[in-house]
């Protein structure tokens, strides 16, 4: 084969895995502040609870609020990947993360407003993030390594979770948030560092600074122009898109299917469930609930890395449908527990260990699927020309999930009891399973064009395998 003709093949298909690598982790400091604000109603609220700062009543309240900054920051920030690039928007998700964080750490005489202000901007951000740090990713990936570097999103938001469980451990509440205000700033150094995403530059016509930015993402002596034309082809409508367009079947179904899956990761319960470990550990192991808080964050790291080892190889829909499975049968054994909870505690120390287990398990298989796969999902299929608008509906569809579950979670345990809760969480997962053998296209090792083609019926891809 001519060396020049292989060089296009390798610039296509390949290029540099460690520039690509960099720039996704760069890009993914934005991943370690949404994990970190996820995970620090953990161990703060118990804390906040116990010194006065909130009443148990205004825990969820507290908690929930994360949630509704980001139904506003999700739009924000599909408004501000398409008009400013999605560089500019992950510096931009820096300043709510920073200005949140000091609200909450310096807050006075235990002021609402400024407990609340604070939460619900680092909601705000992490809205933001969630929309444009997947995009990000998955458009300066070459199709060979887009879905490890599609799961680097969700195992840095495991490393932010586990570092605040670990923190809260020795550190007061007020003093996670002074360090959460840190996370702010490694996004604006991280972002420093970032090639603008080429899809974008080719949509606002700067192909030659697109053209720079792909030879910063791959080999430099590779010659980029072919990739360059391949993503002009995928983006050749430039035109705004109007809500009318959505309703064609090449916008609606992939679109539609990203709803539900979102609506699946959520009603699996796992954000109530992070919210509220350390609560929920103190009630079945009181004395261990700090480290077993840990132990999870340390299991969802572990199977969230493991699940970047098989993204490519098993593909998205076997790692679903084993997570699906997987939480499923974990949340039906916490159902379980819970129901039998006065016989199997006076059985002894033994049986008090079932719920954690149980968690274990839960967290394990949502890392390796549930995780990191719906954002990764989202990136590839949504299509490139209004993959900002389609990507903001689907995160405030995600962030509206969320509120639900976490809002309800407690109420609902108050008032149908754990056991049903856990199996109302326990049938959604199982459901999912359902869903994604019937409706999810298999994406693994195919181009974003190739994905689009095929929602428009012309490309030859096995939707399958």
């Amino acid at each position: 084969m001519d060396p020049k003709k292989a060089r296009l093949i390798q610039s296509k298909y390949e290029g540099s895995p460690a520039k690509q690598t960099l720039a996704a982790l760069l890009a993914a400091t934005g991943a370690l502040a949404f994990g970190y604000t996820i995970g620090y109603s953990s161990p703060a609220i118990p804390d906040m609870v116990k010194k006065g700062v909130l009443t148990y009543p205004e825990a969820p309240v507290f908690g929930a609020l994360m949630t509704v900054g980001a139904l506003v920051g999700g739009p924000l920030g599909g408004w501000f990947v398409e008009k400013y690039g999605r560089k500019m928007t992950i510096l931009f998700a820096s300043f709510p993360f920073i200005l949140g964080w000091l609200l909450i750490a310096y807050q006075q005489s235990y002021s609402y407003a400024y407990l609340y202000g604070g939460r619900l901007l680092t909601g705000i951000a992490s809205g933001i993030i969630t929309v444009c740090v997947p995009v990000y990713i998955a458009e300066i990936s070459s199709k060979a390594y887009r879905g490890v570097l599609g799961t680097l999103t969700q195992l840095l938001i495991t490393i932010g979770i586990l570092a605040v469980y670990v923190l809260g451990s020795y550190i007061q509440w007020s003093g996670l948030a002074l360090i959460g205000a840190l996370s702010g700033l490694f996004i604006i150094i991280g972002a420093f560092f970032l090639p603008e995403s080429p899809h974008w530059l080719l949509k606002q016509g700067k192909k030659a600074e697109a053209i720079e930015s792909l030879k910063a993402l791959r080999d430099a002596h590779m010659d980029v122009g072919e990739e360059c034309r391949d993503i002009e082809e995928g983006i050749d409508v430039k035109e705004s898109v109007v809500l009318s367009e959505f309703l064609k079947p090449e916008l609606f179904r992939p679109l539609l299917i990203i709803v539900f899956i979102m609506f699946f990761q959520q009603f699996s319960g796992i954000n109530a469930i992070m919210f509220y470990t350390v609560t929920i550990f103190e009630k079945a192991v009181p004395t261990l609930a700090h480290s077993a808080t840990i132990g999870i964050g340390v299991v969802q790291v572990i199977g969230t890395f493991i699940a970047a080892q098989l993204m490519d190889r098993a593909g998205r829909r076997k790692l679903l449908i084993f997570s699906g499975l997987t939480m499923a049968v974990s949340l039906f054994g916490m159902a379980y527990y819970f129901h039998n909870e006065e016989v199997l505690m006076s059985q002894g120390t033994k049986a008090s260990w079932l719920p954690v287990v149980s968690l274990m398990l839960f967290v394990i298989g949502f890392s390796l699927g549930w995780g990191p796969i719906p954002m990764l999902v989202m990136s590839e299929i949504l299509p490139v020309r209004v993959k900002g608008t389609a990507s903001a509906i689907a995160i405030f569809s995600n962030w509206s999930f969320a509120f639900a579950v976490t809002l309800g979670f407690i109420p609902a345990q108050m008032a149908i009891g754990p056991p049903l809760v856990f199996c109302i969480f326990g049938a959604s997962c199982f459901i999912s399973v359902c869903f994604v053998l019937r409706f999810l296209p298999e994406t693994k090792g195919k181009s974003l064009e190739d994905i689009e083609l095929f929602f428009l019926g012309k490309s030859p891809i096995n939707p399958i395998v």
